[in-house]
Protein backbone atom coordinates (compact mmCIF):
# COMPACT_ATOMS: atom_id res chain seq x y z
CA UNK A 1 0.00 0.00 0.00
CA UNK A 2 2.89 2.36 0.70
CA UNK A 3 3.95 2.16 -2.94
CA UNK A 4 0.50 3.05 -4.29
CA UNK A 5 0.12 5.85 -1.73
CA UNK A 6 3.46 7.37 -2.68
CA UNK A 7 2.63 7.57 -6.39
CA UNK A 8 -0.19 10.10 -6.14
CA UNK A 9 1.88 12.10 -3.64
CA UNK A 10 4.76 12.18 -6.12
CA UNK A 11 2.35 13.41 -8.79
CA UNK A 12 1.34 16.23 -6.46
CA UNK A 13 4.93 17.01 -5.51
CA UNK A 14 5.91 17.33 -9.18
CA UNK A 15 2.90 19.53 -9.89
CA UNK A 16 3.38 22.00 -7.04
CA UNK A 17 7.18 21.98 -7.39
CA UNK A 18 6.71 23.27 -10.96
CA UNK A 19 3.75 25.57 -10.24
CA UNK A 20 6.10 28.52 -9.67
CA UNK A 21 4.82 31.75 -11.27
CA UNK A 22 7.93 33.57 -10.01
CA UNK A 23 10.11 31.99 -12.69
CA UNK A 24 8.45 33.80 -15.57
CA UNK A 25 9.53 37.21 -14.21
CA UNK A 26 12.51 36.08 -12.14
CA UNK A 27 15.24 38.12 -13.82
CA UNK A 28 13.16 41.30 -13.90
CA UNK A 29 12.36 40.89 -10.21
CA UNK A 30 16.04 40.43 -9.43
CA UNK A 31 16.93 43.47 -11.53
CA UNK A 32 14.28 45.49 -9.66
CA UNK A 33 16.06 44.51 -6.42
CA UNK A 34 19.41 45.80 -7.69
CA UNK A 35 20.83 42.66 -9.33
CA UNK A 36 22.62 43.62 -12.55
CA UNK A 37 23.44 41.05 -15.23
CA UNK A 38 26.98 40.79 -13.89
CA UNK A 39 25.73 40.17 -10.36
CA UNK A 40 23.36 37.48 -11.67
CA UNK A 41 26.29 35.81 -13.43
CA UNK A 42 28.19 35.82 -10.13
CA UNK A 43 25.27 34.02 -8.47
CA UNK A 44 25.26 31.52 -11.35
CA UNK A 45 28.91 30.81 -10.64
CA UNK A 46 28.19 30.40 -6.92
CA UNK A 47 25.34 28.04 -7.79
CA UNK A 48 27.58 25.96 -10.07
CA UNK A 49 30.28 25.69 -7.39
CA UNK A 50 27.73 24.69 -4.75
CA UNK A 51 26.23 22.03 -7.04
CA UNK A 52 29.64 20.53 -7.75
CA UNK A 53 30.51 20.45 -4.05
CA UNK A 54 27.18 19.06 -2.87
CA UNK A 55 26.22 16.54 -5.55
CA UNK A 56 28.30 13.60 -4.27
CA UNK A 57 27.78 14.24 -0.51
CA UNK A 58 23.99 14.38 -0.94
CA UNK A 59 24.15 11.06 -2.80
CA UNK A 60 25.96 9.52 0.16
CA UNK A 61 23.42 10.98 2.58
CA UNK A 62 20.56 9.59 0.49
CA UNK A 63 22.11 6.12 0.85
CA UNK A 64 22.53 6.49 4.61
CA UNK A 65 19.36 8.36 5.57
CA UNK A 66 16.91 6.97 3.02
CA UNK A 67 15.04 8.64 0.15
CA UNK A 68 12.27 10.49 1.99
CA UNK A 69 14.49 12.69 4.23
CA UNK A 70 16.33 14.04 1.18
CA UNK A 71 13.11 14.79 -0.71
CA UNK A 72 11.77 16.60 2.38
CA UNK A 73 15.05 18.51 2.68
CA UNK A 74 14.79 19.62 -0.96
CA UNK A 75 11.26 20.96 -0.38
CA UNK A 76 12.40 22.76 2.79
CA UNK A 77 15.20 24.43 0.85
CA UNK A 78 12.66 25.53 -1.77
CA UNK A 79 10.39 27.15 0.84
CA UNK A 80 13.29 28.94 2.49
CA UNK A 81 14.56 30.09 -0.90
CA UNK A 82 11.32 31.91 -1.81
CA UNK A 83 10.89 33.33 1.68
CA UNK A 84 14.34 34.92 1.50
CA UNK A 85 13.74 36.23 -2.03
CA UNK A 86 10.70 38.15 -0.81
CA UNK A 87 12.99 40.09 1.54
CA UNK A 88 16.19 40.13 -0.56
CA UNK A 89 17.74 43.51 -1.28
CA UNK A 90 21.51 42.94 -1.32
CA UNK A 91 23.83 40.74 -3.34
CA UNK A 92 24.66 38.42 -0.44
CA UNK A 93 20.94 37.73 0.04
CA UNK A 94 20.72 36.40 -3.51
CA UNK A 95 23.99 34.53 -3.11
CA UNK A 96 22.53 32.74 -0.08
CA UNK A 97 19.39 31.95 -2.06
CA UNK A 98 21.32 30.21 -4.86
CA UNK A 99 23.28 28.16 -2.31
CA UNK A 100 19.99 26.99 -0.84
CA UNK A 101 18.69 26.26 -4.34
CA UNK A 102 21.82 24.23 -5.09
CA UNK A 103 21.39 22.28 -1.86
CA UNK A 104 17.77 21.52 -2.71
CA UNK A 105 18.59 20.52 -6.27
CA UNK A 106 21.41 18.24 -5.14
CA UNK A 107 19.21 16.63 -2.48
CA UNK A 108 16.41 15.92 -4.97
CA UNK A 109 18.66 14.86 -7.84
CA UNK A 110 17.92 11.20 -8.53
CA UNK A 111 16.34 10.70 -5.10
CA UNK A 112 12.76 11.27 -6.22
CA UNK A 113 12.90 8.67 -8.99
CA UNK A 114 14.74 6.26 -6.69
CA UNK A 115 11.91 6.59 -4.17
CA UNK A 116 9.41 5.97 -6.96
CA UNK A 117 11.22 2.80 -8.05
CA UNK A 118 11.46 1.54 -4.47
CA UNK A 119 7.73 2.18 -4.00
CA UNK A 120 6.84 0.27 -7.16
CA UNK A 121 9.23 -2.57 -6.26
CA UNK A 122 7.51 -2.96 -2.89
CA UNK A 123 4.35 -3.85 -4.81
CA UNK A 124 5.98 -5.82 -7.61
CA UNK A 125 5.21 -3.10 -10.17
CA UNK A 126 8.72 -2.27 -11.42
CA UNK A 127 7.59 -2.57 -15.05
CA UNK A 128 5.30 0.43 -14.58
CA UNK A 129 8.27 2.69 -13.76
CA UNK A 130 8.63 4.33 -17.20
CA UNK A 131 4.85 4.87 -17.44
CA UNK A 132 4.68 6.56 -14.04
CA UNK A 133 7.73 8.72 -14.80
CA UNK A 134 6.04 9.80 -18.04
CA UNK A 135 2.93 10.82 -16.12
CA UNK A 136 5.06 12.72 -13.61
CA UNK A 137 6.60 14.65 -16.50
CA UNK A 138 3.08 15.37 -17.73
CA UNK A 139 2.19 16.94 -14.37
CA UNK A 140 5.46 18.85 -14.59
CA UNK A 141 4.56 20.23 -18.01
CA UNK A 142 1.00 21.22 -17.11
CA UNK A 143 2.14 23.03 -13.95
CA UNK A 144 4.93 24.83 -15.80
CA UNK A 145 2.49 25.98 -18.47
CA UNK A 146 -0.06 27.22 -15.93
CA UNK A 147 2.64 29.05 -13.96
CA UNK A 148 4.07 30.68 -17.08
CA UNK A 149 0.79 31.77 -18.63
CA UNK A 150 -0.81 32.85 -15.36
CA UNK A 151 2.38 34.28 -13.86
CA UNK A 152 2.94 36.90 -16.55
CA UNK A 153 -0.65 38.16 -16.25
CA UNK A 154 -0.53 38.18 -12.44
CA UNK A 155 2.77 40.08 -12.45
CA UNK A 156 1.32 42.63 -14.87
CA UNK A 157 -1.73 43.11 -12.64
CA UNK A 158 -0.32 42.88 -9.11
CA UNK A 159 3.43 43.35 -9.36
CA UNK A 160 6.38 40.97 -9.26
CA UNK A 161 6.35 40.25 -5.50
CA UNK A 162 2.84 38.75 -5.70
CA UNK A 163 4.19 35.92 -7.85
CA UNK A 164 6.77 35.12 -5.19
CA UNK A 165 4.12 34.84 -2.48
CA UNK A 166 2.18 32.42 -4.68
CA UNK A 167 5.35 30.44 -5.36
CA UNK A 168 6.07 30.19 -1.63
CA UNK A 169 2.54 28.87 -1.09
CA UNK A 170 2.95 26.27 -3.85
CA UNK A 171 6.29 25.15 -2.43
CA UNK A 172 4.66 24.87 1.00
CA UNK A 173 2.08 22.44 -0.44
CA UNK A 174 4.96 20.52 -2.00
CA UNK A 175 6.65 20.30 1.43
CA UNK A 176 3.42 19.03 3.01
CA UNK A 177 3.18 16.23 0.46
CA UNK A 178 6.82 15.22 0.95
CA UNK A 179 6.17 14.86 4.68
CA UNK A 180 3.32 12.47 3.88
CA UNK A 181 5.56 10.17 1.82
CA UNK A 182 6.21 6.70 3.21
CA UNK A 183 9.73 5.28 3.05
CA UNK A 184 9.25 1.97 1.21
CA UNK A 185 10.71 -1.19 2.71
CA UNK A 186 12.59 -3.05 -0.02
CA UNK A 187 15.49 -5.50 -0.10
CA UNK A 188 18.94 -4.06 -0.91
CA UNK A 189 19.32 -6.49 -3.80
CA UNK A 190 16.11 -5.21 -5.37
CA UNK A 191 17.05 -1.55 -5.27
CA UNK A 192 20.82 -1.55 -5.41
CA UNK A 193 21.12 0.05 -1.99
CA UNK A 194 24.00 -2.27 -1.14
CA UNK A 195 26.27 -0.42 -3.55
CA UNK A 196 28.59 1.99 -1.81
CA UNK A 197 29.02 5.44 -3.36
CA UNK A 198 32.31 5.82 -5.19
CA UNK A 199 35.03 7.82 -3.43
CA UNK A 200 35.80 11.05 -5.25
CA UNK A 201 39.25 9.93 -6.46
CA UNK A 202 37.91 6.64 -7.81
CA UNK A 203 34.94 8.45 -9.31
CA UNK A 204 37.20 10.76 -11.33
CA UNK A 205 39.72 8.04 -12.19
CA UNK A 206 37.17 5.65 -13.66
CA UNK A 207 35.53 8.42 -15.68
CA UNK A 208 38.89 9.50 -17.09
CA UNK A 209 39.71 5.89 -18.00
CA UNK A 210 36.44 5.70 -19.92
CA UNK A 211 37.41 8.82 -21.85
CA UNK A 212 40.89 7.45 -22.56
CA UNK A 213 39.57 4.18 -23.92
CA UNK A 214 36.73 5.79 -25.91
CA UNK A 215 37.80 9.13 -27.45
CA UNK A 216 34.41 9.50 -29.13
CA UNK A 217 32.77 9.41 -25.72
CA UNK A 218 34.84 12.37 -24.60
CA UNK A 219 33.81 14.37 -27.68
CA UNK A 220 30.11 13.71 -27.12
CA UNK A 221 30.39 14.65 -23.44
CA UNK A 222 32.24 17.83 -24.39
CA UNK A 223 29.57 18.65 -26.97
CA UNK A 224 26.84 18.12 -24.37
CA UNK A 225 28.79 20.20 -21.87
CA UNK A 226 29.33 23.14 -24.24
CA UNK A 227 25.78 23.16 -25.58
CA UNK A 228 24.33 22.69 -22.09
CA UNK A 229 26.32 25.64 -20.77
CA UNK A 230 25.30 27.80 -23.76
CA UNK A 231 21.60 26.99 -23.40
CA UNK A 232 21.81 27.81 -19.70
CA UNK A 233 22.26 31.46 -20.66
CA UNK A 234 19.01 31.30 -22.62
CA UNK A 235 17.19 29.81 -19.64
CA UNK A 236 18.58 32.43 -17.27
CA UNK A 237 18.48 35.61 -19.36
CA UNK A 238 15.73 35.35 -21.99
CA UNK A 239 13.53 37.63 -19.89
CA UNK A 240 16.12 40.42 -19.92
CA UNK A 241 16.67 39.92 -23.66
CA UNK A 242 12.94 40.25 -24.42
CA UNK A 243 12.75 43.30 -22.16
CA UNK A 244 15.65 44.92 -24.03
CA UNK A 245 13.99 44.44 -27.43
CA UNK A 246 10.75 45.96 -26.16
CA UNK A 247 8.54 42.94 -25.41
CA UNK A 248 6.05 43.63 -22.60
CA UNK A 249 6.12 41.44 -19.48
CA UNK A 250 2.46 40.70 -20.22
CA UNK A 251 3.58 38.33 -22.99
CA UNK A 252 6.36 36.64 -21.04
CA UNK A 253 4.09 33.74 -20.13
CA UNK A 254 3.46 32.96 -23.79
CA UNK A 255 7.16 33.13 -24.55
CA UNK A 256 7.99 30.91 -21.58
CA UNK A 257 5.44 28.35 -22.74
CA UNK A 258 6.79 28.49 -26.29
CA UNK A 259 10.38 28.07 -25.13
CA UNK A 260 9.37 25.01 -23.12
CA UNK A 261 7.24 23.41 -25.84
CA UNK A 262 9.74 23.99 -28.63
CA UNK A 263 12.16 21.67 -26.87
CA UNK A 264 9.70 18.77 -27.01
CA UNK A 265 9.98 17.94 -30.76
CA UNK A 266 13.75 17.69 -30.50
CA UNK A 267 13.50 15.45 -27.43
CA UNK A 268 10.97 13.15 -29.09
CA UNK A 269 12.60 13.01 -32.52
CA UNK A 270 16.30 12.98 -31.55
CA UNK A 271 16.73 9.22 -31.91
CA UNK A 272 14.95 9.12 -35.27
CA UNK A 273 17.03 12.02 -36.53
CA UNK A 274 20.14 10.20 -35.32
CA UNK A 275 19.14 7.16 -37.39
CA UNK A 276 18.65 9.38 -40.45
CA UNK A 277 21.68 11.66 -40.19
CA UNK A 278 24.02 9.83 -37.79
CA UNK A 279 25.33 11.10 -34.45
CA UNK A 280 28.24 13.20 -35.74
CA UNK A 281 26.32 15.08 -38.50
CA UNK A 282 23.44 15.76 -36.11
CA UNK A 283 25.77 17.17 -33.45
CA UNK A 284 27.41 19.35 -36.10
CA UNK A 285 23.96 20.63 -37.17
CA UNK A 286 23.08 21.41 -33.54
CA UNK A 287 26.35 23.25 -32.90
CA UNK A 288 25.97 25.21 -36.15
CA UNK A 289 22.38 26.08 -35.23
CA UNK A 290 23.41 27.37 -31.82
CA UNK A 291 26.27 29.39 -33.30
CA UNK A 292 24.01 31.05 -35.88
CA UNK A 293 21.18 31.54 -33.40
CA UNK A 294 23.28 33.25 -30.73
CA UNK A 295 25.11 35.27 -33.40
CA UNK A 296 21.86 36.58 -34.85
CA UNK A 297 20.45 37.44 -31.41
CA UNK A 298 23.58 39.47 -30.70
CA UNK A 299 23.95 41.18 -34.08
CA UNK A 300 20.32 41.82 -35.05
CA UNK A 301 18.35 42.56 -31.86
CA UNK A 302 14.66 43.00 -32.58
CA UNK A 303 11.50 41.05 -33.26
CA UNK A 304 13.21 38.93 -35.93
CA UNK A 305 15.75 37.73 -33.37
CA UNK A 306 12.90 35.96 -31.56
CA UNK A 307 12.97 33.42 -34.39
CA UNK A 308 16.66 32.81 -33.63
CA UNK A 309 15.77 32.31 -29.95
CA UNK A 310 13.15 29.74 -30.92
CA UNK A 311 15.65 28.02 -33.24
CA UNK A 312 18.05 27.58 -30.33
CA UNK A 313 15.24 26.03 -28.28
CA UNK A 314 14.46 23.55 -31.07
CA UNK A 315 18.06 22.38 -31.14
CA UNK A 316 18.30 22.41 -27.34
CA UNK A 317 15.74 19.64 -27.03
CA UNK A 318 17.93 17.22 -28.99
CA UNK A 319 21.01 17.44 -26.80
CA UNK A 320 20.02 15.41 -23.74
CA UNK A 321 18.53 12.32 -25.47
CA UNK A 322 21.26 12.29 -28.12
CA UNK A 323 24.13 12.49 -25.61
CA UNK A 324 22.45 10.15 -23.12
CA UNK A 325 21.78 7.57 -25.83
CA UNK A 326 25.38 7.65 -27.01
CA UNK A 327 26.66 7.23 -23.45
CA UNK A 328 24.32 4.43 -22.40
CA UNK A 329 24.98 2.35 -25.52
CA UNK A 330 28.75 2.46 -25.00
CA UNK A 331 29.47 2.20 -21.27
CA UNK A 332 28.95 -0.49 -18.66
CA UNK A 333 25.86 -0.27 -16.48
CA UNK A 334 28.03 0.16 -13.39
CA UNK A 335 29.42 3.42 -14.81
CA UNK A 336 26.23 5.02 -16.16
CA UNK A 337 25.45 7.07 -13.06
CA UNK A 338 29.11 7.95 -12.67
CA UNK A 339 29.40 9.30 -16.21
CA UNK A 340 26.14 11.20 -15.87
CA UNK A 341 27.41 12.89 -12.72
CA UNK A 342 30.73 13.61 -14.39
CA UNK A 343 28.90 15.32 -17.26
CA UNK A 344 26.86 17.37 -14.79
CA UNK A 345 30.06 18.40 -13.04
CA UNK A 346 31.61 19.43 -16.38
CA UNK A 347 28.56 21.42 -17.45
CA UNK A 348 28.56 23.42 -14.24
CA UNK A 349 32.29 24.02 -14.57
CA UNK A 350 31.70 25.29 -18.13
CA UNK A 351 28.90 27.56 -16.91
CA UNK A 352 31.28 28.96 -14.31
CA UNK A 353 34.03 29.70 -16.81
CA UNK A 354 31.73 31.03 -19.51
CA UNK A 355 29.81 33.08 -16.97
CA UNK A 356 32.83 35.24 -16.21
CA UNK A 357 33.17 36.24 -19.85
CA UNK A 358 29.41 36.58 -20.27
CA UNK A 359 29.20 38.94 -17.30
CA UNK A 360 32.07 41.09 -18.60
CA UNK A 361 30.64 41.28 -22.13
CA UNK A 362 27.13 42.04 -20.84
CA UNK A 363 28.41 44.78 -18.55
CA UNK A 364 30.11 46.43 -21.53
CA UNK A 365 27.65 45.77 -24.37
CA UNK A 366 24.50 44.73 -22.46
CA UNK A 367 22.90 41.31 -22.97
CA UNK A 368 23.69 41.41 -26.71
CA UNK A 369 27.42 41.35 -26.03
CA UNK A 370 26.99 38.37 -23.72
CA UNK A 371 25.15 36.38 -26.38
CA UNK A 372 27.75 37.42 -28.93
CA UNK A 373 30.43 35.85 -26.75
CA UNK A 374 28.38 32.62 -26.52
CA UNK A 375 28.18 32.57 -30.34
CA UNK A 376 31.97 32.89 -30.60
CA UNK A 377 32.51 30.05 -28.10
CA UNK A 378 30.01 27.77 -29.86
CA UNK A 379 31.62 28.55 -33.21
CA UNK A 380 35.08 27.79 -31.85
CA UNK A 381 33.97 24.44 -30.45
CA UNK A 382 32.13 23.66 -33.71
CA UNK A 383 35.41 24.07 -35.60
CA UNK A 384 37.27 21.85 -33.12
CA UNK A 385 34.54 19.20 -33.13
CA UNK A 386 34.40 19.09 -36.94
CA UNK A 387 38.05 18.06 -37.23
CA UNK A 388 38.43 16.04 -34.01
CA UNK A 389 35.37 13.86 -34.61
CA UNK A 390 36.19 12.69 -38.14
CA UNK A 391 37.72 9.40 -37.02
CA UNK A 392 36.86 9.19 -33.35
CA UNK A 393 33.06 9.42 -33.48
CA UNK A 394 31.10 6.45 -34.76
Amino acid sequence: MAGRSNIWKLYGIRFFYSLIPAYVIERLYWEERGMTIQYVVYTEIIYAIAIMLLELPTGILADKWGRKPMVVLAACMGCLEFFLLLHASQFWHFALVVVLAAAGSSAASGTETALLYDSLAANGRERAFEKIVGRMRGFDLVATMLAALGGSWLAHQFGFAFNYWLSLFSMGLCLLLTCLLIEPVTSPSATGQNEEPLPVKQFVRQALLQFRDRPGLLLVVLAATVTGAAINFIDEFWQIYLDRIGISVLYFGLFSAAIYFLQLPGSLLAYRLRDIFGCRPLLLIILAGLTLGFGYMAAVPGTSSIAALFLICLFAGMIEPLAAGYLHHRIDSSMRATMGSFQSFGTNAAIMGTGLGFGFASARWDIFGGYGLIAVLCGGFLTYFFFASKRQLD
